[in-house]
C-alpha cells in the first residue's frame, strides 16, 4: 500500500439522508446518487447477503457515507472514521501484507462475472480505523458514480 491510493474515508451513519444533508448544509458537500445493492460478503462465519446503502462525496477530500446495518461490521465507529479506503492493484498481496502486520481479515467481496476476482476487502486492527482494499478495476466504475454528484446550493 502507498499513501497516494488512499481515496476515501468512510463513515457508516445511523441515517444517511440525514448525514448527507447535513455534511451539506454545514461543509458545502455535494453527493453522487444514492446506490442500494444486496452484496455477497464472505466472512470468518461464512458468507452473508448485506443489504448496502450508501453515496460519495463529489469532491476531494473524498468522504464515502455508508448506512449502518446492524448485526454485521458496518456499524458507527467509536472514533467516528469506520474505514480508510486505499485502490489496490493486487488485493490478495495487500491483504497479506495487512495480515502480516496484524490486522485480521474481517470481510472480502467478490466480483459475481468472476468469482476469482477480489473487488474488495476490509482488514481490522487493535487500533485505528479498518483498511478497505478496492480494486483498480473497480476505479472506471466509481469514478462514473462520482460524477453523479451535484453541485451544492
Amino acid at each position: 500500500m502507498k499513501p497516494e491510493n488512499l481515496y476515501h474515508t468512510g463513515i457508516v451513519v445511523d441515517d444517511l439522508r440525514a448525514t448527507m444533508d447535513w455534511f451539506g448544509a454545514v461543509a458545502g458537500y455535494a453527493w453522487t446518487d444514492v446506490v442500494e445493492v444486496d452484496q455477497l460478503v464472505e466472512t470468518s462465519a461464512g458468507e452473508v447477503t448485506v443489504p448496502m446503502t450508501m453515496a460519495y462525496s463529489g469532491a476531494d477530500p473524498r468522504l464515502e457515507l455508508l448506512q449502518s446495518v446492524p448485526g454485521t461490521l458496518w456499524t458507527p465507529a467509536d472514533s467516528g472514521v469506520h474505514h480508510l479506503g486505499y485502490w489496490s492493484d493486487d488485493i490478495e498481496s495487500d491483504l497479506a501484507m495487512l495480515v502480516a502486520g496484524g490486522m485480521d481479515l474481517e470481510a472480502k467481496s467478490y466480483n459475481p462475472g468472476d468469482p476469482a476476482s477480489l473487488l474488495w476487502a476490509y482488514a481490522k486492527g487493535p487500533a485505528g480505523p479498518r483498511i478497505e482494499l478496492v480494486s483498480r478495476e473497480m476505479e472506471p466504475f466509481i469514478a462514473y458514480w462520482w460524477s453523479t454528484a451535484g453541485s451544492t446550493k
